[in-house]
């Protein structure tokens, strides 16, 4: 119990006797106790897509997921967290794609930091850094550091690192990038493109494999008995 209800008291029925059939008396009662609180919606995703703004998170969730994410080239087109279900191998799993964070998001700049509780439950995060912007690894840094900063659990979490975007870079271009990344974490860094559907795979079973170890009694299997079968016969009331 947070509070305690009122109490209706008594009218001057309640009062009301043989000797006084019209009592003028009655009860006030007890009025409720009173309260504001300010309730937080937090999503719940098994997976959290995060990364700078226009690094292809939208697109990424609308080509592996029925979502309809608005889509455009230019910074801040989502504007409010989407949900996908994501089906990889006959294993299903929710992602969440929220509004892209920027250098001082855990102090309320633009709107990755009101939303970046929706993704505080999540098991893994999908780090996009956009292999076409110069900055890609002080974007990758700062995106660390907004993390850390707004809460060590968010920071701590897993995390499966992608180069977004490797259709418009060469293979070269793409093993200098690996490289540079490479200088500042450990992690293992995939490449992958969402448009042309280069290694998207890979990285949904990236996923796949740190949800199914954090929580492994929620990913749902599509059970064979539930895909149609194409040579079973039509039925018949004959």
């Amino acid at each position: 119990i947070l509070l305690q209800g009122g109490n209706g008291g008594f009218g001057n029925a309640y009062f009301k006797s043989s000797t006084n059939q019209s009592p003028r008396k009655a009860n006030p009662g007890i009025p409720p106790e009173e309260m504001w609180i300010h309730l937080r919606l937090k999503l719940i995703a098994d997976a959290g897509l995060i990364g700078f703004p226009n690094a292809g998170k939208s697109t990424f969730l609308a080509a592996t997921s029925a979502a309809k994410p608005k889509i455009a080239d230019y910074p801040f087109t989502t504007l409010h967290p989407n949900l996908g279900v994501i089906n990889q191998d006959n294993k299903e799993f929710v992602m969440a794609d929220i509004p892209g964070i920027i250098e001082g998001a855990h102090e309320g700049v633009g709107l990755g930091h009101q939303f970046l509780g929706h993704v505080e439950r999540c098991s893994v995060l999908l780090h996009l850094v956009d292999g076409t912007d110069e900055k890609f690894v002080e974007n990758y840094l700062i995106l660390r550091d907004e993390l850390e900063k707004y809460a060590d659990d968010l920071a701590q979490k897993p995390e499966v690192l992608v180069i977004s975007k490797v259709d418009a870079l060469s293979e070269d271009e793409i093993a200098e990038k690996i490289a540079q990344l490479e200088k500042v974490t450990n992690q293992k860094i995939y490449t992958m493109s969402a448009v042309a559907g280069i290694n998207v795979p890979d990285v949904l079973r990236a996923l796949l494999k740190i949800i199914s170890e954090d929580q492994p009694d929620k990913i749902v299997n599509v059970l064979k008995d539930d895909i149609p079968d194409e040579n079973a016969k039509p039925w018949s009331p004959l």
